[in-house]
């Protein structure tokens, strides 16, 4: 939520700062996909980590396919039916929908930390996962307004992205044993959908109207951001 906060503050932007905007957000994703789920699933997974990891993330790259046939009823719930350009609209509503994703399995890392009876592995891993959500929740406001998204619907948006966390969180404490056991999938999942989100949709949108060079190193500032944090 702060980190939602603090994107409403750059709402009305032109086409190129949004596209900057997003090439960060895809900047971002690669990294948190990278370094916050797939390197731990790969930990995590012991002996087998390798193979559970790669089903995961082409698992979680299919799921990102089905979601396309969810997005007309977000369209509808979004009040956003009639737009100029339901392509585009599409494409920041499958983003969003990967955040949210992604964040059910860093909530069950989270949880198993806290459940395993280890405080201070639990405070480190919800510190972590707590700075990199900030950026997280400020780069999914600008696209959301930018396709015409009411302010109000985009906060609520951006507050059940980060409720999905809390329900993860839950889930790891009070079921530990099952956590560590899906956790390595979970993770590969989310990371999956991340990567084929930043690939498929974000990065060819950013690429398409002549800001090729700024979304660019847009891109590698926000990776090298998330970079840093997850170094922190």
């Amino acid at each position: 939520m702060l980190g939602a906060v603090i994107g409403f503050a750059a709402r009305r932007i032109t086409h190129r700062a949004s596209d900057v905007t997003l090439s960060f957000a895809a900047g971002v994703s690669i990294a948190s996909a990278v370094m916050g789920l797939i390197l731990p699933s790969i930990e995590f997974g012991g002996k087998m980590g390798i193979i559970v990891c790669i089903i995961g993330v082409f698992a979680g790259a299919l799921a990102v396919n089905l979601l396309d046939l969810a997005t007309p009823f977000a369209h509808k719930f979004l009040g956003l039916d009639g737009m100029d350009s339901p392509e585009r609209t599409g494409r920041i509503l499958v983003f969003v929908m990967a955040i949210a994703i992604h964040n059910l399995p860093e909530g069950i890392a989270a949880g198993v930390g806290f459940g395993s009876g280890d405080a201070e592995m639990g405070m480190f891993i919800a510190l972590g996962i707590a700075i990199q959500n900030i950026p997280e929740g400020m780069i999914i406001i600008a696209p959301m307004l930018s396709a015409g998204i009411s302010p109000c619907r985009t906060l609520l948006t951006a507050l059940a992205t980060g409720l999905v966390e809390v329900v993860g969180t839950f889930i790891g404490y009070y079921a530990v044993s099952l956590a560590r056991i899906i956790l390595p999938f979970s993770l590969a999942f989310a990371g999956g959908t991340m990567l084929y989100v930043a690939s498929h949709d974000m990065i060819p949108e950013t690429h398409s109207h002549g800001n090729e060079r700024a979304a660019t190193y847009s891109l590698l500032f926000g990776f090298c951001l998330m970079l840093f944090f997850s170094t922190l």
